[in-house]
């Protein structure tokens, strides 16, 4: 299995990635990279009107990001991160197109799997960019929830060959990591003054309304 150093290479040009999360296996690549994000999004055949989450190691990586944090979102933050809660908030940098939302608005994952998590740490530290988070999947088809699913779903060459061609996923599972297997994560928008569930998952939206409150 390719290693999390050679990933974060892959990233760096240009490339994009597969790897698991607590859910199901993400697709991914530096958020300020438009050729990137072109290449995932040809691979994947999604709509550019359907923007990408960002996965982030932390509050402090959120923050850096330019993301407008207020004190409900903290709360939520504390209580459910890392875990599966995908933050929609607003923000004031410009990424690569198809990442945002149309207003600027930016979905944050803070991710409790272990690698997914070294992964987002990798790139901060290394100053080139958040990752981009959706499922690996072909659009239409359902997500890779495992590991074999996901090695079919790289083709022919499998997870043991590095592919050559940036415009193929590169799989990350140092150590034969997989996915978790937990409920999807619930996706909340923080950009009003209310929230809103955009998608009710392993956390009820009962709890995200009470610490939402405080």
């Amino acid at each position: 299995m390719q290693s999390l150093e050679e990933a974060i290479a892959r990233l760096g040009a240009d490339g994009f990635v597969a790897y698991p999360t607590e859910t199901v296996w993400g697709l991914g690549a530096c958020a300020d990279r438009p050729r990137a994000i072109a290449r995932l999004m040809d691979w994947k055949g999604r709509a550019s009107d359907a923007p990408l989450s960002i996965l982030v190691s932390g509050a402090e990586a959120a923050a850096a990001l330019g993301c407008e944090l207020s004190a409900p979102i903290h709360r939520l933050m504390d209580a459910f991160w890392p875990g599966p809660l995908t933050l929609v908030v607003a923000g004031r940098e410009t990424w690569a197109p198809a990442v945002a939302r149309s207003d600027g608005a930016l979905g944050l994952r803070c991710s409790s799997h272990p690698l997914a998590s070294a992964l987002a740490r990798g790139l901060f530290e290394a100053g080139r960019g958040p990752l981009t988070s959706t499922s690996f999947n072909r659009s239409g088809e359902p997500p890779a929830r495992d590991l074999s699913a996901a090695r079919h779903l790289m083709g022919a060459g499998g997870a043991d060959t590095l592919a050559t061609s940036l415009d193929l996923p590169f799989l990350v599972s140092a150590g034969g990591c997989d996915a978790g297997g937990d409920r999807p994560s619930t996706v909340v928008d923080c950009t009003g003054n209310e929230i809103s569930i955009l998608r009710e998952g392993a956390i009820p939206r009962d709890t995200i309304g009470e610490v939402w409150a405080g």
